[in-house]
């Protein structure tokens, strides 16, 4: 994995983050590098969620797309803000 890979994963995940929180109900509280890691685990939970429904030919584990990453972030979001110890 390159430099350039891990900026544009930093800029995706930041993006997917940001629309995760925006769609979210409610002020979500988080800093930037929470917001890229929300990103980036929002993608990781897309590609579970839809390795579930299509399997890739060769086998092996596929990120999101934007919106299975949103989807999969919103799920870490609603996790991290019901559960996690204030």
């Amino acid at each position: 994995m390159g430099v350039l890979s891990i900026v544009w994963m930093i800029i995706i995940g930041f993006v997917v983050g940001v629309l995760a929180r925006y769609f979210y109900p409610g002020a979500v509280n988080l800093g930037f590098w929470m917001t890229v890691l929300l990103g980036i685990g929002g993608s990781i939970v897309g590609g579970i969620i839809g390795g579930l429904f299509s399997r890739s030919p060769d086998g092996k584990f596929r990120s999101a797309g934007i919106i299975m990453s949103i989807i999969g972030a919103l799920i870490l979001l609603w996790a991290y803000v019901n559960y996690y110890p204030k």
